[in-house]
């Protein structure tokens, strides 16, 4: 992925709020961004727990990632998060946050 390369954009999602799309085809396995926040201790909005002890209140548009039984996306320890699935322009792309 460049720079300059857009991958996703934030909308409003029909699963709840707002929700991140794909802007352009997204492979599998490819990168579609790296989680930017800051350390938390506690639960709240947009709180990520990576492993269990160590939670992020994430800061960038990944926050957007809804939540899905069948993801499409997958959060990694190294605050990457990529495409387990091609993500076609448009679509949601989601996340497995009970599955971990």
């Amino acid at each position: 992925m460049s720079k300059g390369d857009v991958l996703v954009y934030v909308a409003d999602s029909p699963i709840h709020g707002k929700g991140l799309f794909a802007k352009r085809h997204i492979c599998a396995g490819e990168t579609i961004g790296v989680i930017q926040g800051v350390p938390a201790s506690e639960d709240g909005a947009y709180v990520l727990w990576v492993d269990g002890k160590r939670g992020v209140r994430v800061q960038c548009d990944l926050r957007y990632i809804n939540h899905s039984d069948k993801p499409n996306a997958v959060y990694y320890d190294t605050l990457e998060v990529c495409a387990l699935t091609d993500i076609a322009p448009g679509e949601e792309i989601t996340h497995n946050y009970d599955g971990d």
